[in-house]
């Protein structure tokens, strides 16, 4: 069971102020910019396979999002995840779409298999990376987090990932020190996936809090910090949001005004199960 102090991984981001590029879908550009300005990281768009690998050696840590992908952008992910290995920077993959159509699948899981940090997605997504799944339906989950848990633990021992499953109650699953760790975090609110972005925005942000955290269970404790900082700031732009509309806007504001004392008082459940088979009692983990 891993000790997470979120308060400091907040302050290590708020700190160094994380330059993350974005390899991502033209839907969310913006928003992902907007979303890691208010969390104390800095955005930048850079896509197109001639400079995006010297970019990626200027920048803190890297997103890949196949959203609405290029052949330019494909170019891109490829220079910039090579950049990124090999200058150890912190890489998160968003498979969003997995098993929609072929093309797309295929280049996923070419950069599944490039050695990412962290793995994000809908319970869907996962299921379908880790092929026991094909998918939802466009971005939209059609699977439950409980039941691709133990999927997620068999991508995060063959990738070497973190792999965080979103839904209602997050789930982040590690495999290090010979052990699956599994993370669960309740919060946000359901204005949250009627907002183009909020999914993708996480991949960024991910990637601005794994940056500095050397360790595996450093970076396992960055990305449920990631996590956490969307619950609670969902949870807090729900209040006086009549609607997604106002509720975006309230989101963004909720991001910049958390603060490392707002996440140490989220509640985390975390479990490390030294068998590879993580059952539905395996994951009822003791409070952390």
């Amino acid at each position: 069971m891993v000790d997470f102090d979120l308060r400091s991984a907040n302050a290590r981001l708020r700190a160094s102020n994380p330059l993350i590029q974005c390899i991502t879908n033209t839907v969310v550009q913006q928003f992902s910019a907007n979303v890691l300005l208010a969390v104390g990281a800095a955005p930048a768009m850079l896509d197109h396979e001639a400079d995006a690998a010297q970019f990626t050696r200027i920048s803190s840590g890297l997103l890949v999002n196949f959203g609405t992908a290029t052949n330019q952008q494909f170019l891109a992910a490829d220079a910039a995840i090579d950049a990124a290995n090999e200058d150890s920077k912190p890489w998160v993959l968003d498979p969003v779409s997995i098993g929609a159509v072929d093309f797309r699948t295929t280049r996923i899981r070419r950069a599944a298999n490039s050695s990412p940090t962290a793995i994000r997605g809908n319970a869907s997504e996962i299921a379908a990376l880790a092929g026991v799944g094909l998918g939802g339906r466009g971005v939209d989950s059609t699977d439950e987090v409980d039941a691709v848990i133990p999927a997620a633990a068999e991508l995060a021992k063959s990738t070497g990932a973190i792999v965080a499953v979103s839904g209602p109650k997050d789930a982040i699953v590690a495999h290090f020190d010979g052990a699956d760790h599994v993370a669960r975090l309740d919060g946000g609110h359901s204005f949250m996936p009627l907002v183009i972005g909020t999914g993708c925005s996480l991949g960024a942000v991910t990637a601005a809090y794994l940056v500095g955290a050397t360790t595996a269970s450093a970076r396992f404790e960055a990305v449920v910090a990631a996590h956490a900082h969307f619950k609670v700031a969902g949870e807090t732009a729900a209040e006086g949001a009549r609607g997604p509309g106002s509720f975006s806007v309230n989101f963004l504001d909720a991001l910049h005004t958390i603060t490392g004392d707002d996440l140490a008082g989220v509640h985390v459940e975390s479990d490390r199960v030294e068998s590879s088979a993580i059952d539905a009692e395996a994951i009822d983990g003791a409070q952390s």
